[in-house]
């Protein structure tokens, strides 16, 4: 099994990958907390803006590393439905969830921008970054929010994603992934160092990326 050494070296990979896109002129947005340092070698490589779209996973009640579903900003919302039906969740356990996660998702999203308006995407190519995709929810929530904002043609990137996951997620007009593992448990499994991103190093990362499209 091929594994990425870090987030950085995932990012300059996928940014092999997507091959010369600036006459494109794209807007690179990456996932917190794990995207965002993949994303920022992404947009490096682009010679493209970064910015963050905040997404947060809904996990079921009893296990809450399964994904139920997704929440976005602007409301965007996705829910695996087969995961809740076989998780027997009822529909207050559901909303449970959903308020506890837009407070932080809210929260993250004013500890993140710290007051910088959102990148405009109208009109715009997106590529939208994340570490990895499992179930597809997250990423599926974040294409819609693009979109809501005017995207012209959103591109989902990521380092690694099982290909029957990207092959449902309708809302990219394209996909680019280093690797489709055919067996695929965890999206860790495949980083030698996958420590927690902590918002420390996303607001770092925002702030250099800020500091350079200034220049």
């Amino acid at each position: 099994m091929s594994r990425f050494a870090d987030r950085r070296e995932a990012g300059r990979r996928l940014a092999e990958a997507l091959g010369d896109r600036r006459s494109d002129e794209p807007v690179v947005l990456g996932l917190p907390r794990g995207g965002v340092p993949v994303a920022d070698e992404v947009a490096r490589a682009l010679s493209a803006p970064l910015d963050v779209l905040v997404v947060r996973k809904l996990g079921l009640p009893r296990q809450p590393e399964v994904a139920m579903g997704a929440i976005g900003e602007e409301g965007a919302e996705v829910v695996n439905d087969d995961v809740v039906g076989l998780g027997r969740v009822r529909r207050e356990e559901f909303a449970a969830v959903e308020r506890r996660e837009r407070a932080e998702l809210d929260a993250r999203v004013r500890r993140f921008r710290r007051g910088r308006p959102p990148q405009p995407l109208a009109g715009r190519t997106v590529v939208i970054v994340d570490d990895g995709i499992a179930t597809g929810a997250t990423a599926r929530v974040a294409c819609r929010v693009a979109r809501q904002r005017g995207a012209a043609r959103i591109i989902l990137a990521v380092p690694v994603g099982p290909a029957d996951t990207l092959a449902t997620i309708p809302e990219a007009d394209e996909i680019v992934a280093v690797s489709t593992p055919r067996s695929f448990m965890a999206v860790g499994m495949h980083y030698v160092d996958f420590r927690q991103t902590d918002d420390a190093e996303v607001t770092a990362i925002l702030d250099a990326a800020q500091g350079r499209a200034e220049r």
